[in-house]
């Protein structure tokens, strides 16, 4: 991995872990995604015209990932009601580079060596503590007891990161343009939850969204960004590793658990998201 792609998947790292905390910062989750719906919507809308179709060997794969952006979304939706942003995130992203690292052995042919497999056992224990604890808020929105359905559904988030990682980082790869590839991805993953909510709320999905519009939209946006960079990392990296060092966001995520939503870590989590980091950081070593 050169200087340049870890700048651009640090850089994603950050962004991400900011649309998942304005994102959660909405009561109303599907407000809250319909919103980051419409921005990567029309972030994907705005750049179709200017740049290349993706080559025709990836259509399938956009449509695969599309549908699993779409899990993806119901999924987190589905955590960050239940659960809160500092349990959650770690969790939810924690989970994405031990799966890739299994299914990019399978499907690309990216076999792991021994530092692979040292991160995987390594985040695996801290991704056990991180579930295993309860946030404790201080004010604000409080915290919440560990909740299984919370952590199924984080897990399950996870596995779906996990899956359109190693569909997007195929399809991008037979694209013939980054850009391309991630324009229209944005574009048919982002339509889905907003024309879900205006079935369900119809009139009452505006009133629902203008108080948020400017927030989630450019939720929307950093989303877009994020895994934009993502997507052009992977064209000139092994899978695996850009998955672990974007997972860097779990540090972002859990101070902004902390400074936004007043949820307290606590030590003993702290070294169990310390403990995801140092195995991440041995899965990129492989890189």
């Amino acid at each position: 991995m050169t200087p340049l792609v870890v700048l651009a998947v640090l850089t994603a790292a950050v962004t991400h872990a900011g649309w998942n905390a304005i994102a959660h910062g909405i009561r109303d989750q599907l407000t809250a995604f319909t919103l980051v719906g419409l921005g990567g919507a029309a972030c994907g809308a705005a750049l179709v015209p200017f740049v290349p179709a993706p080559d025709a060997a990836a259509w399938p794969f956009l449509g695969a990932s599309a549908l699993l952006h779409v899990l993806y979304m119901a999924l987190l939706m589905r955590s960050f009601s239940l659960g809160d942003f500092g349990q959650m995130y770690p969790i939810a992203r924690g989970t994405a580079p031990l799966a890739v690292t299994v299914l990019a052995a399978v499907f690309a042919g990216e076999l792991p060596d021994g530092w692979q497999l040292t991160g995987v056992a390594v985040a695996s224990a801290g991704l056990v503590g991180v579930a295993l604890w309860g946030v404790r808020g201080r004010g604000g929105r409080g915290g919440r007891p560990v909740n299984g359905a919370a952590v199924a559904a984080a897990v399950g988030t996870g596995l779906a990161i996990a899956s359109y990682t190693v569909v997007d980082g195929l399809g991008v790869r037979r694209s013939g343009s980054s850009l391309g590839f991630t324009a229209w991805l944005m574009l048919l993953e982002g339509a889905p939850v907003p024309l879900y909510a205006l079935a369900v709320r119809r009139r009452a999905l505006v009133a629902a969204v203008r108080p948020f519009a400017v927030r989630g939209l450019l939720g929307g946006v950093l989303s877009a960004l994020a895994y934009g960079l993502v997507l052009w990392a992977q064209t000139r990296a092994e899978l695996a590793p850009v998955a672990a060092l974007r997972e860097s966001s779990i540090i972002v995520g859990a101070a902004l658990g902390s400074l936004l939503f007043k949820e307290h870590f606590g030590v003993p989590r702290v070294a169990a998201a310390a403990l995801m980091v140092v195995g991440i950081g041995l899965m990129l070593h492989a890189g």
